[in-house]
């Protein structure tokens, strides 16, 4: 079956996220780099919380989130999670849910860095007939696009689906499925690029959908595939540039 379409994971893909530039606080004895300064400081301005409390409850619901996100693969949006958090904290304040999410996705989106050559691969693939398109985890659609906005990948491309819309989280069939339906296209005729091996790679393999596996954020590809219990990714490749062989 002929190519017809080319999927994308976002993150460490099409563009690089940097959590490590993030600000460091002390959290229950730990120095982390995180959001959580920042959150606390917008939550003060409306409700009277120490530092203490909010990071402790905050850190227990994301303890209980996690095996909804990452073992069950549903998908709680960052406006789902600020409003438990409020919840748990006995605080009713409209609007502030909201503004938590706007902090937290606007320090987040500060550590993206672009690669500006990947507007010219995806192009380039576009000149080619291809139909192009982003499948990706994350828990905020608006600021997914705002990355790709700013990367000038946004007008390339075809459709944009985020598992806060879907509901579900790679590896899941239903968020490959909805990507499919979005382009139009059927899964052998359709190439998915990621970098992450039981998400992308596996994920995208479950529906018979081929799978470049980009290395260029993974530390260690040969440990990584050592681990990876599924079957080693049809395309292997460090840049997105190394597609165009691969689709030509």
């Amino acid at each position: 079956m002929a190519l017809r379409a080319v999927l994308f994971d976002l993150f460490d893909t099409l563009v690089d996220l940097h959590m490590d530039r993030l600000p460091e606080v002390e959290v229950r004895g730990r120095r982390v780099r995180s959001t959580y300064g920042a959150l606390h400081e917008a939550l003060r301005a409306e409700a009277d919380v120490e530092f203490e409390r909010f990071a402790t409850t905050l850190v227990a619901l994301d303890l209980e989130l996690r095996d909804v996100m990452h073992v069950e693969r549903v998908e709680v949006p960052t406006r789902r999670r600020f409003g438990l958090l409020l919840e748990r904290l006995g605080l009713e304040r409209p609007g502030l849910a909201e503004r938590l999410t706007e902090v937290h996705m606007g320090l987040l989106a500060e550590q993206v860095d672009y690669l500006p050559h990947h507007a010219e691969v995806l192009e380039a693939l576009r000149g080619r007939g291809l139909r192009l398109g982003v499948c990706s985890n994350f828990t905020h659609t608006p600021t997914a696009r705002v990355v790709l906005e700013r990367a000038k990948l946004l007008p390339l491309l075809d459709a944009v689906v985020v598992s806060e819309e879907v509901g579900f989280r790679k590896p899941r069939p239903e968020i490959f499925r909805a990507a499919l339906e979005a382009l139009g296209t059927q899964p052998g005729e359709t190439l998915h690029v990621g970098d992450n091996l039981d998400a992308d790679v596996a994920g995208a393999a479950a529906l018979g959908i081929p799978a470049a596996w980009i290395t260029r954020r993974v530390a260690d590809p040969v440990k990584a595939l050592r681990s990876h219990p599924g079957a080693p990714p049809p395309h292997r490749v460090h840049d997105l540039g190394e597609l165009l062989p691969i689709v030509g």
